[in-house]
C-alpha cells in the first residue's frame, strides 16, 4: 500500500456500514492529485463522500474533480453547474424540482455521469437534506429469485417522466418541452466491467419493455422502496462550505424539501463514466 493509500485510509470514517464515508485529508492533499487513486477506491466501495467543510472554490472543485477522472462539462460548457431553485441562480430551475424525488442522473445521456461532487453555498433555511441510497448493496442485498426474476429486464427512461412527479397536469407547450428532451432504454441491473451489479431506478423510468403499465409500476416502486430502506441510505445535513462526491453509477440521490424561495445553492462538478449503460 503507497504512502498515499495508507494516509488516505487513515483519514476516513465510515458513516453506516453499507454506505458513506467521510473524508478529513486537507484541501491541499485533496488538490495534489496524490489521492485520486485511493479516493476512486473508496468511493466505488462506500458510494458517497463527505468533505467537512472543505469550502473549495469553484476552481478549487473543478481541479479536485479533474483528480477523480475525465472532467465532464455542464449545460452549454459550463465547468460548474448551480444546483438552485433562485431562478436568477439558475433559470432552468423548474427542471430541478424533479431533483426532490430518487433519481439518477444523465439517464438521458449516451455517456453516463462517473461521479458528482456538491458544494454548499447557501444554506436553505429548512430542510433541503441531500439523500442517497447505494443501490450495488441494495441489489446484492436482494433474494436470490428476485435477482434472476429482474436481470435482463430492460426500463425506458424518460425526462418527462420525472417532471409529472411535480406538476401532474402539464400544459401542451411544457410536455413538447419535455418531450424534445427523447427517452432511453437502459437495463435494469447494471453488469458493470468490474463484475458488480446496481439497480437503475428512478424517476425518470417509465416502464419495463414487454410488461404492462401495471407490471411495470409495481415492479420499479417495489425496487425503489426496497433499495431505499433506512439501511441503504445516507442523508446529508448541509454546512456551508461541505463538499460530497457521490458514485452515480452505484447510487441514487434526492433532495429533501425546502423552502424554495430561501436561496439555496450547491456547486455541482462532474466526471464522465468509464463505461457504458449495460
Amino acid at each position: 500500500m503507497s504512502a498515499a493509500t495508507q494516509q488516505a485510509v487513515d483519514a476516513f470514517e465510515d458513516i453506516a456500514p453499507l454506505i458513506g464515508s467521510r473524508v478529513h485529508l486537507k484541501k491541499a492533499d485533496l488538490l495534489s492529485g496524490e489521492y485520486g487513486a485511493a479516493l476512486r477506491d473508496l468511493l466505488a466501495r462506500r458510494g458517497v463522500l463527505v468533505f467537512p467543510r472543505i469550502d473549495f472554490t469553484d476552481d478549487e472543485q473543478v481541479a479536485f474533480t479533474r483528480t477523480i477522472g475525465e472532467f465532464m462539462p455542464e449545460l452549454a460548457g459550463q465547468t460548474v453547474y448551480n444546483i438552485s431553485l433562485d431562478i436568477a441562480k439558475n433559470p432552468n430551475r423548474d427542471y430541478l424540482k424533479g431533483s426532490l424525488f430518487w433519481h439518477i442522473d444523465g439517464t438521458m445521456n449516451q455517456r453516463p455521469i462517473g461521479a458528482a461532487v456538491l458544494t454548499s453555498k447557501v444554506l436553505p433555511t429548512w430542510g433541503g437534506n441531500t439523500e442517497f441510497c447505494n443501490t450495488y448493496a441494495s441489489y446484492d442485498a436482494l433474494p436470490a429469485e428476485r435477482k434472476r426474476d429482474i436481470d435482463g429486464l430492460r426500463v425506458v427512461h424518460a425526462m418527462w417522466a420525472s417532471q409529472l412527479y411535480h406538476t401532474p397536469e402539464p400544459t401542451q407547450v411544457q410536455l413538447e418541452d419535455w418531450f424534445r428532451m427523447g427517452d432511453t432504454e437502459l437495463p435494469l441491473v447494471w453488469k458493470h466491467q468490474s463484475g458488480r451489479k446496481s439497480l437503475i431506478l428512478g424517476n425518470t423510468a417509465q416502464y419495463i419493455v414487454g410488461k404492462s403499465a401495471r407490471e411495470s409500476a409495481m415492479l420499479l416502486h417495489s425496487l425503489r422502496e426496497w433499495a431505499t430502506q433506512p439501511q441503504f441510505v445516507y442523508s446529508h445535513a448541509w454546512t456551508r462550505g461541505d463538499a460530497v462526491m457521490w458514485d452515480n453509477t452505484g447510487t441514487m440521490h434526492r433532495a429533501m424539501p425546502y423552502d424554495p424561495d430561501c436561496g439555496r445553492l450547491l456547486h455541482r462538478t462532474k466526471t464522465a463514466g468509464a463505461e457504458a449503460f449495460a
